[in-house]
């Protein structure tokens, strides 16, 4: 559009290198992963959708492999395109490794993304609260997540401490009955 406003020439390059959008986005996630400003909680976000997208691609591959296998004889292209196919991403170290964070973490983020309201997600977004506190948040009901990420700082590092010191209470045992 502004070369066009000031009659400049312009062409547009296709870059050949991608076979997909999601290589598109595989480098664009390797990309994010190498910048020193993306927060831990987005690192690791990034890592997971990269789990992702590599799960499906070897599913792709294995299915289309799974369909030419009779019609080709063995060492097809198919075949070695899918065992030369790498996953580096195959355990939580694995992909904790890949976004420079722990383990711990990175399950923390699993917990997030999986039991987190939108607001403690937010809250976590925005460095309000640590991936460990927001991890125990996640366990309450959606509403109690909602009221403590409302509240602020102050009311999820609350919440948090609740939850971790029902965590540590005892079950306590009925007396067996004489």
């Amino acid at each position: 559009g502004i070369c066009q406003k000031h009659g400049l020439p312009f062409q547009t390059v296709q870059n050949t290198r991608f076979q997909s959008m999601e290589d598109v986005h595989l480098w664009m996630i390797d990309q994010h992963l190498g910048r020193r400003s993306v927060s831990d909680f987005q690192r690791g976000v990034l890592a997971l959708r990269k789990r992702e997208i590599l799960a499906e691609q070897r599913a792709q591959a294995t299915a289309a492999t799974d369909s030419a296998a009779p019609a080709q004889a063995t060492g097809s292209p198919a075949k070695a395109t899918l065992d030369q196919m790498v996953n580096p991403l195959k355990s939580r170290s694995d992909i904790a490794k890949a976004a420079r964070l722990s383990s711990s973490q990175v399950l923390h983020i699993e917990k997030i993304q999986k039991q987190a309201a939108p607001e403690l997600v937010a809250a976590v977004k925005a460095g309000a609260i640590s991936l460990n506190a927001a991890a125990a948040v996640a366990s309450l009901s959606a509403e109690e997540q909602k009221t403590a990420a409302q509240g602020g700082k102050v009311e999820l590092k609350l919440a948090a401490k609740r939850v971790r010191e029902e965590l540590r209470k005892p079950v306590k045992e009925d007396p067996p009955s004489s």
